[in-house]
C-alpha cells in the first residue's frame, strides 16, 4: 500500500470511528496540508496554518518550561473543539470536532493513527 493510500485509510478511519468529527486534517509541521476530510466550510489550507502555528507556539512553551517535545493540544470553545496531535517530527494531525464530542473517544482513535502517520514520515 502507498503512503498516500495509507493516509486516506487513516483519515478514514477516523471518520468512521468518531462520526461527529467535523474534520480531519494531516498537515506538515509547516502548515501546508496533505490530506484531509474536512466539511462545514473548513479551509484546509487556512486549518493547516493555524494548526501550524499552534504546535509552533506550544513548542516554545516545551522549550522554555522543559516539558519535552510537544505531544498534543486541545481548544474547546462553545461551539466545537479543536484537537492537534504530533505525527511525529515532520507532521501534524489536526480533528474538529463539535463541543458536544466525546474527548475519550477522540483522543484514543486519533492518537492511534497519529502514530501510524508518525510512521510513514
Amino acid at each position: 500500500m502507498s503512503k498516500a493510500e495509507e493516509i486516506q485509510k487513516g483519515i478514514s478511519q477516523l471518520r468512521l470511528s468518531v462520526p461527529e468529527l467535523r474534520g480531519v486534517l494531516l498537515a506538515t509541521t509547516e502548515g501546508l496540508p496533505v490530506a484531509h476530510a474536512l466539511s462545514d466550510g473548513l479551509d484546509p489550507q487556512r486549518f493547516a496554518a493555524m494548526a501550524a502555528a499552534a504546535v509552533n507556539l506550544a513548542k516554545k512553551f516545551g522549550e522554555n518550561l522543559n516539558s519535552g517535545p510537544m505531544a498534543e493540544i486541545s481548544v474547546t470553545g462553545s461551539e466545537a473543539q479543536i484537537y492537534i496531535y504530533a505525527a511525529g517530527t515532520k507532521a501534524i494531525l489536526a480533528l474538529a470536532a463539535p463541543a458536544s464530542g466525546n474527548a475519550g473517544l477522540i483522543h484514543l482513535e486519533a492518537r492511534a493513527v497519529a502514530r501510524s502517520f508518525a510512521q510513514l514520515f
